[in-house]
């Protein structure tokens, strides 16, 4: 900890379970911790897979939090809730596969890392509505570090706006 208020935003999902209940347990997990603080909260969206295909749809969401971690350490404490609730994090895991939770840090005040254990902003926010929908629903201006564009225009530069997103009832 540095004692220092840090604004993150991360992205979270599930496809396997009971997802919307996974996805908010993540949350809630996050800010159980006593460096966090819930911020906002997007809805939870009904959203296809991207990349790999062959698997049910996902719920995702994003949350705002304040913390007084530091990046490697907030990305640790992701890392740990995602364990605990039995994602399978081994060499054995298919990338973009099937997941009860992830959690994934997109933005960490205005910072731009890049190194092998950890990427911010989060490397392919920009193209993926699943994230930036829910980004825009609490924080539509919020600018990216590196393309110095705000998140609503980070979405409108997509071209499937719908990408198979959808609003969770």
């Amino acid at each position: 900890m540095d004692n220092k208020e840090h604004i993150a935003y991360i992205s979270v999902g599930s496809n396997l379970g009971n997802k919307k209940k996974n996805c908010q347990k993540g949350i809630d997990c996050l800010v159980a911790l006593d460096e966090n603080r819930l911020l906002a909260q997007s809805p939870f969206y009904k959203t296809e897979p991207v990349d790999y295909k062959d698997q049910d749809w996902f719920i995702n969401g994003v949350a705002r939090i304040e913390t007084q971690l530091l990046p490697s350490k907030f990305l640790k404490a992701l890392k740990e809730i995602e364990k605990k609730a039995g994602r399978d994090l081994g060499q054995n895991a298919v990338r973009f596969g099937p997941r009860i939770l992830d959690m994934d840090i997109l933005l960490y005040d205005n910072l731009v890392i890049d190194e092998p254990m950890i990427s911010i902003p989060h490397p392919r926010m920009h193209e993926r509505v699943f994230v930036l929908k829910p980004l825009c629903d609490i924080d539509s201006q919020i600018i990216h570090p590196v393309s110095d564009k705000s998140a609503e225009a980070l979405l409108a530069a997509i071209d499937d706006k719908n990408q198979g997103v959808e609003l969770c009832s």
